[in-house]
């Protein structure tokens, strides 16, 4: 089973795919995410989202301002600017 992840930025969309973990900085700590993780919505902090890929790829990206949200295997992070560092 994977993580179905998607990230935003306001305007336009930065990367979406299968995930084994997504780790993310939010405004209580940083949270990791794994396959049945707890329902979640979190505020983000300015800072790096890192993907490990069903793959095992690592991506990075920087995600600034807007929210994390978990629920039933699906990861959505919608930031009001973000890009693939």
């Amino acid at each position: 089973m994977a993580l179905n992840v998607t990230v935003v930025a306001a305007d336009h969309a930065v990367w979406s795919g299968e995930a084994s973990r997504v780790v993310a900085k939010t405004w209580d700590g940083d949270i990791g995410i794994l396959t049945g993780h707890e329902p979640v919505m979190a505020l983000v902090a300015g800072g790096e989202v890192r993907i490990l890929t069903a793959d095992g790829e690592n991506i990075r990206a920087r995600a600034d301002g807007g929210f994390l949200s978990v629920e039933n295997d699906r990861v959505t992070v919608v930031a009001d600017q973000a890009e693939l560092v």
